[in-house]
């Protein structure tokens, strides 16, 4: 998108937002990276490992029902998703048009923490899941969008020569966050007897928990929004309106069709394959509990090996990108992750969802399948990130200066606009393992959906042209 950009919303000419720069400073970056570091409790400890694995317990579905929380979960993932990609690319474009975008960003990360605090209000009991996961999707919602204006801010602390590398960090500080917070409440809270404060329950170590990935996220954050400054608009700031603001959306949109196609089929491909790699994370943990056995505990060791791998490995892969180009890393990534959930599928039997002490348990074969869901587990965990991070840099080196909270809210937006498939796809599979095995604790067929999207996803990003500023 090197052009120039002139339209009826009076974007001015000023090239790409990378050129701008010339220097990176370590400082910037690293305070800048520590936002992921912060907000990374919502998605490793709540959305991942802990929370939405408590949500989908017994002790929140009638009895008869093993799966009716895990659906429920899907069905509000998918409306959190539609109306995420509504509002994602107008806030962005607002953003830029009133120069407010580190501002607005700030805001929506102290409501995330308070969303993530009130979910020590849920109580283990059926009456309290609708409550929990109305909360859990409004902090998705809350979680998304200031993630996209945080990858917006890229441009300000990256150059086109490192832009990978700095993409790559910032991902891999946001996995090691995730690895501390999760150490914190599995030594502070689950492990222990009588954890902190005295508790002695699971359901109140998990609630009380809640607590810390709130606090974790307003502490942690601060560097950014010291570090991160607001920069006048380059826009018109004659503000829109609603209606407005879609229809200077819909003709930004139209110019990047015409006039950058390749930008228009890259964003289509991410929409698919980010799909599939929100998935293995909104649904990973869910499979290891319900499908082999794994206890609370269990979940949070295996959530910490997972972040120090997936931290380690997308830094690694971020200095990989800078030299091969951020298009071979994605399709790598895609394909092996593909592989790896299919191979988790077959290689899973139904013993391991017996409870131990009923009729078919076999330790044994239980053990088999953690150490099964172990080692591909955390070879799918350890490239989602590198796959994420690539993502990002391969955008970035094309958003001309001035639009970058637009372009990655159409970003969001094109992944969120699709963002229903996973689950519904997630909970179609589901169903369609009941019917044909006749069980009714089938989460592990929803792997084939993450692999269907995964190679969908591979297969149309495939023949996209790398960015003209990247290796070929």
């Amino acid at each position: 998108m090197s052009e120039t950009h002139t339209s009826a919303d009076q974007t001015q000419t000023t090239g790409l937002a990378l050129a701008q720069n010339t220097k990176s400073s370590g400082a910037k970056v690293t305070a800048w990276a520590l936002w992921d570091w912060g907000a990374q409790p919502f998605n490793t400890v709540i959305t991942t490992f802990v929370f939405a694995v408590y949500i989908t317990t017994a002790d929140f579905f009638s009895p008869g029902n093993p799966n009716g929380a895990t659906k429920a979960l899907g069905i509000s993932t998918m409306i959190a998703g539609i109306v995420i990609a509504v509002i994602a690319p107008v806030l962005g474009q607002t953003a830029d048009r009133s120069g407010h975008l580190v501002r607005n960003m700030k805001y929506l990360t102290w409501a995330l923490a308070a969303l993530s605090a009130a979910l020590f209000f849920i109580e283990p009991s059926p009456q309290f899941l609708i409550v929990g996961l109305i909360i859990l999707g409004v902090g998705s919602i809350i979680s998304e969008i200031a993630g996209s204006l945080y990858h917006a801010t890229l441009d300000r602390v990256a150059t086109e020569s490192n832009v990978g590398k700095v993409s790559g960090f910032g991902w891999g500080m946001g996995y090691m966050g995730g690895i501390f917070v999760l150490l914190v409440i599995l030594f502070l809270f689950i492990q222990p007897e009588v954890g902190l404060f005295g508790l002695t329950e699971t359901p109140d170590k998990i609630r009380a928990s809640m607590v810390v990935c709130g606090l974790w996220t307003l502490l942690f954050t601060i560097p950014a929004f010291v570090s991160l400054k607001d920069r006048p608009p380059l826009h018109d700031p004659t503000k829109l309106g609603i209606l407005g603001s879609y229809k200077a959306l819909f003709r930004h949109m139209g110019r990047i069709w015409k006039h950058d196609r390749q930008v228009a089929y890259f964003l289509i491909a991410s929409a698919l394959f980010r799909d599939g790699l929100a998935a293995v994370f909104a649904f990973g943990a869910v499979i290891a509990a319900q499908s082999f056995g794994f206890s609370t505990t269990e979940i949070i060791y295996f959530g910490v090996a997972a972040s120090v791998i997936a931290g380690v490995v997308t830094i690694l892969f971020g200095l990989l990108d800078d030299k091969i180009g951020p298009k071979k890393v994605i399709l790598f990534c895609l394909a092996v992750l593909s592989i790896g959930a299919i191979v988790v599928f077959f290689l899973h039997q139904p013993a391991y969802a017996i409870p131990e002490g009923a009729a078919g348990y076999d330790a044994t074969v239980v053990a088999h399948g953690k150490t099964i869901f172990w080692i591909f587990g955390l070879l799918l965990s350890s490239l989602c990130g590198p796959a994420q991070a690539a993502s990002r840099s391969y955008l970035a080196r094309m958003i001309p200066n001035g639009h970058s909270g637009e372009i990655f809210g159409i970003y969001t937006t094109t992944g969120r606009v699709i963002s229903f498939i996973s689950p519904a796809l997630f909970t179609v599979f589901v169903a369609l393992g009941e019917a044909v095995t006749g069980g009714n604790a089938t989460q592990h067929w929803g792997l084939l959906a993450i692999a269907a999207i995964l190679i969908f996803g591979f297969f149309v990003l495939l023949p996209v042209k790398p960015p003209r500023s990247t290796k070929e």
